[in-house]
């Protein structure tokens, strides 16, 4: 039996791969099929010619649908995904990217698996984003958020900066490094991962602070609270104009002198698994771990 709960179904696409549109179409072919309306991402339907579906951007997506399926990688979940926590659509990820923490369903079992989710044989969470907001002489001058990190670094200059970090209000230390990744859990096997972060289980309400190569052996990640404010004031001594990246996505230009702030964004993300997700063995799969059993 249907779940008639999901009946305007969204679908976003990678641009410029094939195999991407390929599967798109089998997923239109087969949600067409069973009478349910698809509504397609404005960038992606450009893309696919002819598919006589109704076009919306990602607000009106947001809005409209009931789900929303992404084909492509991480990254293309990350962007779907800062728009649907703002409504609560939930959001499911077909995997035709590189690893696919995020994005889990193969291609292959694509028909398979969202007849599953359309027939309520699925499993959901909550995701927490960041919203990151940049202060200059007391007044708010640019906003972000994100679904894996906020990054404070050095732009396009090859020069370390400096900057005083406080936490819920208390000041942990001055450093100098190539800059902070401030990473939820979900975040934490992405970019924080290759800075020597933790790899932290999706459930936990934390967020990981790691530095990007600070000038002192003694600096580690630290694993804080997922409900801290996180203070960051960009040093005048600086001589370059600090960046701050939100996913890898958005962008923000600091000056000398700025105060970043971070906070748990109130929205979630709803994201859906079919039945039988299973963190660790993604993990296994993805991170190369050792999968065989020792003889108990």
């Amino acid at each position: 039996m249907k779940n008639p709960g999901f009946r305007n179904i969204g679908l976003i696409g990678r641009l410029g791969s094939n195999k991407v549109v390929e599967t798109l179409k089998r997923l239109m072919r087969y949600l067409g099929e069973h009478n349910y309306q698809v509504i397609i991402e404005s960038r992606t339907a450009e893309v696919i010619l002819g598919h006589g579906c109704q076009e919306a951007d990602l607000k009106m997506l947001a809005e409209i649908c009931d789900l929303v399926i992404v084909v492509g990688g991480d990254g293309s979940l990350l962007g779907a995904a800062r728009a649907m926590a703002k409504t609560g659509v939930p959001v499911l990820g077909v995997n035709r990217g590189r690893l696919g923490f995020l994005t889990d369903i193969l291609p292959e079992k694509v028909e398979e698996k969202v007849a599953e989710v359309l027939a309520g044989k699925y499993t959901s969470e909550r995701r927490f984003l960041l919203d990151a907001e940049v202060y200059r002489e007391g007044e708010l001058i640019g906003s972000a958020d994100g679904l894996n990190d906020v990054v404070l670094h050095p732009g396009k200059s090859a020069r370390m900066i400096e900057f005083d970090l406080h936490i819920e209000g208390q000041f942990v230390y001055n450093q100098r490094s190539d800059g902070l990744i401030v990473a939820t859990p979900t975040g934490s096997t992405a970019y924080a991962l290759s800075g020597g972060g933790p790899i932290m289980h999706p459930k936990l309400d934390a967020l990981v602070l790691v530095p990007m190569f600070p000038h002192t052996l003694s600096s580690r990640p630290i694993v804080v609270d997922g409900n801290s404010e996180i203070k960051i004031f960009i040093s005048g001594s600086n001589e370059t104009y600090p960046h701050i990246s939100c996913d890898g996505q958005t962008h923000l230009v600091t000056k000398p002198g700025d105060v970043l702030y971070i906070r748990k964004k109130s929205q979630k993300l709803k994201l859906i698994h079919p039945l039988g997700y299973d963190f660790y063995e993604i993990c296994r799969t993805k991170l190369g771990w050792n999968s065989q059993h020792s003889n108990y």
